[in-house]
């Protein structure tokens, strides 16, 4: 396997503390649909997130496939370590 830098983990934690917040957010919103402040902070975690995973693939390579990340040239999916590796 490949030696990793020492950003992609930063860069890879700070995106793990994200969707976490988010996934927090989403259990909250199920149950407190009309609560507008707990609505702007899940879009405001969500563009943040969109933000990080943007920096990360611009250095590292895509997250996610199926039409959720794009693909460098030449095809970069097979390049090791996947983000699931590490």
């Amino acid at each position: 396997m490949t030696q990793v830098p020492a950003e992609y983990y930063q860069i890879m934690e700070q995106l793990q503390a994200v969707d976490f917040v988010l996934i927090e957010l989403t259990l909250y919103l199920d149950t407190h649909p009309d609560d507008m402040e707990a609505i702007q902070q899940f879009n405001q975690f969500t563009k943040e997130r969109k933000r990080i995973k943007k920096t990360f693939e611009s250095q590292f390579g895509p997250l996610l496939q199926y039409g959720n990340s794009y693909s460098g040239y030449p095809w970069n999916w097979r390049d090791s370590p996947w983000p699931w590796q590490v």
